[in-house]
């Protein structure tokens, strides 16, 4: 997956990933764009097996903890396809942040104009559920540490409704 230092362990083990937009640029503000995500992430959930145990998306970067029977491959499909989607709707739009996702786009990505995710997910495996409870709250916290909301359930882009017992915008595996 990219030319990360960081390599996935068993890929069929549920893994802790964080992937982020090219230079930290909030195309998630958008819900246009997040409802991208949420659209492909259902469809892995439905043909790629894509077991979602926590989420959440901010502005500028998500996190996922999810196993796959292939989870390097699902999240090579996931991002490609929402790349793709986000680079159309910005070119409908004629959105000035197309120029700063052809700007930035890494040299050897000479088989595209643009790049919307940084290269790699940073993957680390889930070792227990004590690892499973820090990443949940980590993930969760996220945008109450970045001061949006008082209480992670209030994040709409977020799996902490589901830990809570209400409905959340995905469907999440809250029992491992």
């Amino acid at each position: 997956m990219g030319r990360d230092r960081y390599r996935f362990g068993d890929p069929a083990a549920p893994h802790f990933v964080t992937m982020t937009v090219l230079q930290w640029l909030p195309l998630f503000a958008q819900p246009a764009h997040v409802e991208m995500l949420f659209g492909a992430l259902r469809h892995h959930q439905r043909e790629s097996g894509l077991v979602l145990f926590g989420y959440v998306i901010m502005e500028n970067h998500c996190h996922l903890l999810a196993q796959a029977q292939d989870l390097p491959k699902v999240l090579a499909s996931f991002k490609s396809y929402t790349a793709k989607q986000i680079v159309n709707r910005l070119t409908a739009r004629n959105s000035p942040l197309l120029d700063l996702l052809a700007m930035h786009k890494a040299r050897h990505k000479a088989d595209r104009t643009h790049q919307v995710w940084q290269e790699g997910s940073h993957p680390e495996v889930i070792e227990g559920e004590a690892m499973m409870r820090v990443k949940l709250e980590y993930i969760h916290n996220n945008p109450v540490n970045r001061g949006y909301v008082d209480e992670a359930v209030h994040w709409r882009y977020s799996s902490a409704r589901d830990y809570e017992g209400r409905p959340g915008l995905l469907a999440v595996e809250t029992r491992w």
